[in-house]
């Protein structure tokens, strides 16, 4: 299950949530998406059989966050990818220009498998990330994200 030190669930009446956390935007990013699969199966079980190149872009890094949860969702709801492990190809900004810049884009490799109910745990069916009470910030060096999905 989950480990504090990457990410951890939020106990929210009636929806999911996930705080994260990450000593760079790469590694809250990756984190984030770990938390949001834990939700959805245990990925710890599957293969890396598939690769996906996953791109999204923001208006604040909060919008962007929400959009990568968001398309990872998407591709389990439509497809039934999970993916078990998570690479960061590229995010603009990076850490020290993440409150100036004007707009936020996300490149990252994805691998994983199918979701197989015959083989694979089926925990909660996310319908989206949420922006409510949505919250990226960063203190003392230590990148935290909490989201709530809609179930």
């Amino acid at each position: 299950m989950p480990t504090p030190d990457r990410y951890e669930t939020l106990d929210i009446p009636g929806d999911a949530g996930i705080r994260a956390f990450g000593s760079t935007l790469k590694e809250l990013f990756v984190n984030a998406a770990t938390g949001t699969y834990s939700l959805m199966t245990d990925v710890r079980p599957m293969a890396e059989r598939e690769t996906a190149l996953v791109s999204v872009e923001g208006h604040s890094i909060e919008g962007l966050l929400v959009a990568w949860l968001n398309e990872l969702v998407f591709r389990f709801d439509a497809y039934g990818f999970a993916g078990k492990s998570i690479s960061i190809v590229s995010l603009s900004p990076g850490d020290r220009d993440a409150a100036e810049a004007e707009a936020f884009s996300l490149s990252a490799t994805v691998a994983g498998e199918t979701f197989d109910p015959r083989r694979h745990e089926g925990r909660l069916l996310i319908k989206a990330a949420t922006y409510h009470n949505l919250k990226v910030e960063n203190r003392d060096g230590v990148w935290t994200a909490e989201i709530i999905f809609d179930i």
